[in-house]
Formats: C-alpha cells, structure tokens, sequence
C-alpha cells in the first residue's frame, strides 16, 4: 500500500480504534502518535465520548491539545479541561426526536449528555456504566434547562444496526445525525449536519488545512463520515462494514496496534 502523502494531520477515534479490547492504550501506539506530532503533524483525537471520559487520554496518548467529543457536538482542550467550541442539538429538535422514535420504536428510552457536562437519562434508560455522581435521573422533557450536545435513545434486547435502521426511517435526516458505535442497542443523536468529518473540517479551515492534509482512523458507523471526507481513511480489521465500505485501507485490529502500524509505516517513509 502506497503511503498517502506527507499528511499534515492525523485524526483517530479512540475506542475500538487506538483503545485496546482490555481499555488500554498500548506504548506503541502512543509512541507512534508522538512520532507524528515530532514530524510536524497534528494529532487530534475524534471520538463520540464526552469530555468527562478524557480524564487520562492525554497522558495515554500523549497528546495536549484539543479533541473533539460527543461526535462532533463538543471541541474540548485537553490542556485547560475546557469546551471551548459547541454545537448543541436545539431544544425542540430534541423534543421533536423524542417524539418521533417513540412512535417508531416501542420501549425506547432516552438520555442526554449536556454542554456542561451534566448527564440526564429516563428512569427506563439503563446505562452500560456506573453513572457518575451528580446524573439526574427523571424526565428529560421537564430537565431540558440547558444546552444538549447528544442525545441518547436505547432499545434493551435490540442490536444497534437494527435500531439504526428503525430510527433513520423514522427521522428526517434534515432535523438530525443518526448514528452509533455500539452493538448493544444504543443510539447517538446530534444535530443536522453535526459529525465528526464536519467539525474537523471546521477547526482546520481556521488553519488553513482541508481533507486532502487528513488521515483518520476509525471503526463504527459514527467514524463513516470522517474516514470518506479524509484524504486517506483508514478502518481497523474490527471495523463495521459500513466502515470497511468507505476506507482507502485496512489495517489490523486494535487489539494488534493497526493505527501504529500504518503511522510508523508513513512517518518512518
């Protein structure tokens, strides 16, 4: 495979993608990572995590500059623990998808992530993690008070790619972005037009980079947009199909370090 030439920034999701199956990020990797940057690209982070799931990711991937979070609603400095950029979903957009996915999908039940950082979910919405301290728990409609950067929709005992399909039949692609990098019926909403590829291509216009100075990596259906506007998209061997159907490349899996592979092949070229 013909390296792409000389790029000027490498954008990488984390889970799934640099983030090993056991949570880790390897010194590989992180090395590989640094090497680029001492090469003189930029590397940012591109994940659907909110900022509050960055703690450590600086130190693991030795990077301390910014990243952009929860699929592109949030530009987060991981220098100063600050957003400093958002793009949050309307207020009657939220209420309006909420509506809209309980019509199309029986016991459905939802969660926002919010500007501030304050989660909220459903009594019915089961998170996969232990919430934090501080998570309301109760009726979004009633709690919408500030600003939503994602909004959360679950379906228990139905995989992600079928309630993909449910839901973007149901939801006018002009009102919001329907995606999720999970297999366990979780859904990630934003606003129209808010993705990953689109805030990166925002940040770097303000420094006079386009699509053709990009590498990105990345492994699930929210990455798609990212890897196909990039000028070299990489997936990783676990990747979605949806994924593999739009990358220039392969590399291995996560767990076999496959985004170090391909940087040590470019920035030792």
């Amino acid at each position: 495979m013909a390296n792409p030439v000389a790029p000027k920034v490498v954008a990488t999701d984390l889970d799934g993608t640099i983030v090993r199956s056991d949570g880790t990020i390897s010194v590989r990797t992180r090395e590989a990572l640094r090497a680029a940057q001492r090469a003189g690209a930029l590397v940012i982070v591109v994940t659907g995590r909110p900022p509050r799931w960055l703690d450590g990711i600086a130190e693991a991937t030795g990077q301390h500059g910014l990243a952009i979070c929860a699929n592109g609603a949030l530009v987060y400095d991981l220098a100063t623990d600050q957003v400093v950029d958002s793009r949050p979903i309307p207020e009657d957009t939220v209420r309006e998808l909420m509506r809209e996915l309980r019509v199309a999908v029986a016991e459905i039940h939802f969660a926002v992530e919010c500007v501030d950082g304050q989660f909220i979910h459903e009594p019915g919405y089961i998170p996969k993690w232990t919430p934090e301290a501080g998570t309301i728990v109760g009726d979004i409609m009633s709690s919408l008070t500030r600003p939503v950067a994602k909004l959360l929709a679950r379906r228990e005992g139905m995989p992600s790619d079928a309630l993909l399909g449910l839901a973007r039949a149901a939801v006018d692609a002009h009102l919001a972005n329907v995606t999720h990098s999970s297999i366990d019926g979780l859904l990630e909403i934003n606003g129209r037009g808010v993705t990953k590829a689109a805030t990166l291509e925002r940040l770097l216009a303000d420094r006079g980079l386009a699509a053709a100075d990009v590498i990105a990596f990345g492994d699930m259906p929210n990455d798609v947009e990212l890897l196909a506007w990039a000028g070299h998209g990489v997936a990783v061997a676990n990747a979605h199909p949806e994924v593999l159907a739009v990358t220039d490349e392969v590399t291995l899996s996560n767990d076999q370090d496959g985004v170090a592979l391909v940087l040590e092949r470019i920035f030792a070229a």
